[in-house]
């Protein structure tokens, strides 16, 4: 065991826990109706015959279920999934809870969405600053006081304590330390670096770059010529190396993908093209998001002449509304594109009724 002063990850790195409920919404579901249990669930609703899901418990998702599926979608994959309607109420009240206990061991915590959080505890004295123990102690008051389970990644930053939460699901518990990092993650996918999405991956894929151990072939500055700015941050993660920090900053408002162009543009089929990759990644980046209810869509543009201009709607989840709005929007001016970018805005985990908003 360890003890206080003592290193758990070496003197100077940071000790990261990153805490993730098991698809949440339905777990609680389950919990109160033991029927559940054994059958596909997705938590979301259906008005005038569209509809998007918060989530879906374990056995929905072998049927390809997701989150900020369509709804008619996921009962096409799946066509006994039972609906329930999401109770933003009942779960606002157990995420209180969980953040509740996280407290107890931290004041530096980052809430991702009610369900889902950062927290350094390189301070925590707690189980002599142990923080392994400090993590199972954590999903252990969980259960105790809401009978949920949780997983949770321990590591020295935030990109591998969230690779870590994933590894085990669920109600597991992984630890990634710093010795050998480079040669223990050289065989997890690239999909696992945040910030690398459906396109980014296939354009990898291109270059025979499939794994964190791909990558680490690149020097800093070949990653850079293939992937623009991102290309460093690559050069980082493959590494194990992630220097963001544990930000309270509070509940995530919104969502965006922009992609800066590295020429300009003018091409309609091009840039539609172009608009799909970022709604590919925005996809993606959702699911990563599980529980947050969508209020509004928009499209970004920025032209060459450096004006911007942005189009916000309550429309639909589907590829085909941010086109509609894009087109709508460039038919204005027609001049070159230098940067697209969509995304989208969320309820607060406080407001109620949230489903009566038509998405899909």
């Amino acid at each position: 065991m360890l003890h206080v002063g003592q290193a758990f990850f070496g003197e100077t790195l940071r000790k990261i826990i990153h805490i993730d409920m098991d698809y949440f919404y339905a777990q609680v579901e389950e919990r109160d109706d033991p029927t559940l249990k054994n059958v596909p669930v997705g938590i979301g609703g259906m008005m005038n015959g569209r509809g998007v899901l918060c989530t879906s418990n374990y056995i929905a998702r072998r049927y390809g279920v997701r989150a900020a599926m369509p709804t008619l979608k996921a009962l096409k994959l799946c066509p006994n999934l039972v609906l329930v309607s999401p109770n933003m109420s009942k779960y606002k009240k157990i995420s209180e809870e969980i953040f509740d206990i996280y407290h107890q061991f931290t004041k530096r915590i980052q809430k991702l969405s009610l369900d889902e959080a950062y927290l350094d505890v390189t301070e925590c004295t707690k189980f002599n600053n142990d923080a392994v123990e400090i993590a199972k102690e954590i999903k252990r008051r969980i259960y105790g006081k809401t009978g949920l389970t949780a997983s949770a990644g321990v590591s020295y930053n935030k990109l591998l304590a969230k690779i870590g939460s994933d590894l085990h699901k669920p109600d597991g518990i992984a630890i990634l330390r710093p010795h050998q990092i480079e040669q223990n993650i050289a065989k997890f996918s690239i999909s696992k670096i945040w910030g690398v999405g459906k396109v980014s991956e296939e354009r990898m894929n291109k270059r025979s770059i499939y794994t964190f151990g791909d990558l680490q072939k690149y020097n800093k500055l070949d990653l850079v010529n293939m992937f623009g700015d991102f290309g460093a941050s690559l050069h980082g993660y493959c590494r194990g190396i992630d220097e963001r920090e544990v930000s309270s900053g509070g509940e995530r408002k919104s969502l965006s993908v922009d992609r800066t162009l590295s020429e300009d543009v003018t091409d309609e089929q091009h840039l539609c093209n172009l608009l799909s990759e970022s709604y590919d990644e925005m996809l993606r980046r959702l699911k990563e998001i599980e529980g947050r209810l969508i209020k509004t869509i928009h499209v970004k543009i920025r032209y060459n002449d450096f004006t911007s201009t942005t189009i916000e709607t309550q429309s639909e989840l589907e590829f085909e509304y941010f086109k509609k709005l894009f087109l709508k929007r460039y038919a204005q001016k027609k001049l070159p594109v230098r940067l697209i970018g969509v995304g989208v805005k969320f309820f607060p985990t406080t407001t109620q009724g949230q489903m009566e908003m038509p998405l899909s």
